[in-house]
């Protein structure tokens, strides 16, 4: 019975015994899936159908609100043509003295055969500087009114009606008036002056109306002799709105930069009838232009789109300015009108789509499942058992489909040849090199960087007392420590008993360095002041750090068996020792001179010493640390008498340096002044050879 199950499984899974006419390659089983591609497409081609009807429609759109621009415009043209046209016939007639401008009788044919002529033109109208007016208008297109004012502000007005060709008076009045033309925007604004002008008005001699003048003055002799003006009421451009065909339902309006109307479509209104504005896109027309806020300018001439939706409808609206200033024609288009058809062809197309979607899906779901999904599902099961290195599951699927079959045999291969592997090395080793992605390799580079030591002061004493109490002030010391080297992008290389290992400049190249590395120097200071560890005596641990910069070595460092990434080099060892140089002088951080030159006038320091540290020949000078100068020095005058001192120093002018270290020191208690005393005084009872230069040599390390 055993032989037989061995059998039966070397029979199933090996590949050699599958029939290859019972498998097909994984493009055969993705052509099952080609219907869901067509109907993607279908989709696709359908939404890009539906796109392009929407910008035919909106081309649609703006085609009428072109046609209505250039209609509205030609009509304006017309409209100030006209008035253009009867200002300079009346004005050609004054200027010739065919009449007198007072000529009342004159007057009357003049105006009235102007009016007759022009059928835009409303008014037009006389004005003196001293209150007299005259004017002539229409009432319908039939019939005249001329009215005239004197000083006395009574108003004489005689009817004219047209009848059997000719004009005739069918009755006059007199009536009171408060109306004074020299009040009028349209005279004042020309009176006095040669220009002509165009102007809004809504006062008239019978009443309120809004209407457009253009007004000029009027010289006889040289001599300013009063203001003309042709004015047209503006309920002759609203006849002339209700007269465009503006697609089926939408409408166009002309309105004031403060949405108030100035012309909507009414065909009943004339000189006699008013205007109404209950068109019902005329609240939308409003809404759309109180609504532009800033984005629109109607001076600009640039017209300005805006979608407005009101009672749940969406309308189109277009703003455009036109020759009027502060005007604007505003066409309001139903969204519904040009998309609805639209729209309705697309909801059936979704409908038709969604139907063969799911038909197409669920064959598709079924074929990819049978055919690809539960096969691949199979092979993953065993990739995760190769992942977490437990070789001994891995086990052959066969397929229909020949990459699976062959797949499977090459993940059975692998686990067969990873098994044979870990012989060799440590499982745990292997999972390391896959989870990496690379090998550790040995290796490295020179590059410029900074690095630093920083050390606990005592802690030799301090251990010894403590013993395993020590461990809670180390570790908040170093987190202390560790916080600020990271937070100025320091890398913390190692910990050796109480020191802290750090450098800048790698991995990741970092020009500022030098001033991160002193930045964080400093950061360490005070934040272990902020901190207040003490020692069992109950004093504060101090620290003392050294920093250097220059040229090291730094990357994989070690064996073939363990690697550290870290820095190596003179510059690493000269910062170790500067480190603890902090002991002779009483100072907390010194820096060395490649440091102080890469930062420069970035930090404050004070010059030490020139020192030839433990194990070197030659001297270097070495700086304490006091403050960044962004963050403010307020040591100069005592460093100043430090550096003073120690020039005299080295030029063997021991008492005049002792009298500058002593300076230092009324100023502030400094360990490194009393032992530049110390050294001077020495000197000076044991002098050195010619060959001294200053430079002291440290005995230890």
């Amino acid at each position: 019975m055993k032989q037989t199950l061995v059998s039966f499984r070397i029979a199933v899974t090996d590949p050699a015994n599958q029939d290859p006419a019972m498998r097909i390659g994984i493009r055969n089983a993705i052509s099952a899936l080609v219907l869901t591609s067509i109907v993607v497409s279908a989709v696709g081609v359908h939404l890009l159908w539906w796109r392009t009807a929407q910008q035919v429609s909106q081309t649609l759109a703006d085609t009428i609100n072109d046609q209505i621009v250039s209609a509205v415009g030609d009509e304006l043209q017309s409209i100030t043509s006209e008035a253009r046209s009867s200002m300079s016939a009346v004005r050609t007639l004054l200027l010739g003295k065919v009449f007198e401008a007072r000529d009342a009788e004159m007057r009357e044919v003049v105006i009235r055969s102007q009016l007759r002529s022009q059928p835009t033109i409303s008014w037009v109208a006389f004005g003196w500087p001293d209150g007299t007016f005259f004017a002539g208008h229409k009432l319908g297109n039939g019939v005249i009114e001329m009215i005239e004012i004197a000083g006395d502000r009574k108003a004489k007005i005689n009817r004219y009606e047209f009848g059997g060709g000719d004009t005739l008076l069918k009755s006059s009045r007199v009536e009171d008036t408060n109306y004074s033309v020299t009040d009028q925007e349209w005279f004042r604004e020309v009176a006095g002056s040669n220009d002509e002008n165009w102007s809004t008005l809504t006062k008239h001699p019978n009443g309120e109306r809004l209407a457009a003048a253009f007004a000029a003055p009027i010289q006889i002799d040289q001599k300013p002799a009063g203001v003309i003006a042709i004015i047209i009421e503006l309920t002759r451009v609203s006849n002339f709105l209700s007269q465009l065909t503006v697609g089926k339902s939408a409408g166009a309006f002309i309105l004031d930069r403060e949405g108030g109307v100035v012309a909507a479509p009414d065909p009943d209104a004339s000189e006699v009838t008013p205007l109404k504005t209950d068109h019902p896109l005329f609240a939308v027309a409003v809404d759309a232009m109180k609504n532009a806020g800033t984005a629109y300018n109607p001076g600009e001439g640039e017209p300005l789109k805006r979608q407005v939706t009101r009672d749940g409808k969406v309308y189109q609206a277009v703003l455009t300015p036109i020759s009027f200033p502060g005007w604007s024609l505003v066409t309001v288009v139903p969204e519904s009108e040009f998309l609805g058809p639209v729209q309705m062809t697309i909801r059936n197309l979704l409908i038709g789509l969604a139907v063969l979607i799911v038909i197409a899906g669920l064959l598709s779901a079924w074929l990819a499942q049978r055919l690809i999904a539960a096969p691949l599902i199979k092979v993953v099961g065993e990739i995760r058992h190769v992942e977490r290195f437990d070789l001994d599951k891995v086990e052959r699927h066969p397929s229909r489909l020949t990459e699976i079959e062959n797949l499977s045999g090459a993940i059975g291969d692998m686990a067969q040849g990873l098994a044979a592997f870990r012989k060799y090395i440590p499982a745990d080793l292997v999972k390391r090199l896959i989870s990496d992605g690379n090998g550790a390799r040995l290796g490295g580079a020179v590059r410029p960087m900074s690095v630093m030591f920083i050390d606990l002061a005592g802690f030799t004493g301090i251990s010894e007392r403590l013993g395993d109490r020590i461990i809670p002030l180390l570790s908040r010391y170093f987190d202390s420590v560790s916080a600020q080297i990271q937070a100025q992008g320091g890398t913390i290389d190692k910990f050796i008993g109480d020191a802290v290992m750090a450098f800048w400049g790698a991995p990741t190249p970092n020009p500022e360095h030098a001033v991160d590395c002193c930045r964080a120097a400093l950061a360490c200071q005070r934040a272990m002041a902020e901190v207040g560890l003490v020692d069992d005596h109950g004093q504060p641990v101090k620290i003392r750090i050294g920093i250097n910069s220059g040229d090291m070595l730094v990357g994989n460092i070690g064996s073939e068996v363990r690697l550290n990434y870290t820095v190596i080099g003179d510059a690493v060892n000269i910062a170790s020792r500067l480190e603890g140089t902090n002991k002779v002088y009483g100072s907390t951080i010194i820096i060395g001179p490649e440091t102080r030159r890469l930062a420069g006038d970035r930090i404050v320091v004070r010059e030490l010493d020139r020192l030839a540290v433990y194990g070197r020949a030659g001297g270097l000078q070495i700086y304490e640390l006091l403050a960044m100068a962004d963050e403010g020095g307020g040591a100069i005058d005592w460093v100043k008498a430090y550096e003073a001192g120690l020039a005299c120093w080295r030029a063997r002018e021991f008492t005049a340096a002792i009298r500058a270290f002593e300076q230092v020191m009324k100023i502030k208690d400094d360990a490194a002044a009393s032992v530049m005393i110390a050294r001077c005084r020495e000197q000076l009872e044991n002098p050195s050879d010619q060959e001294w230069d200053g430079t002291t040599v440290a005995k230890s390390k």
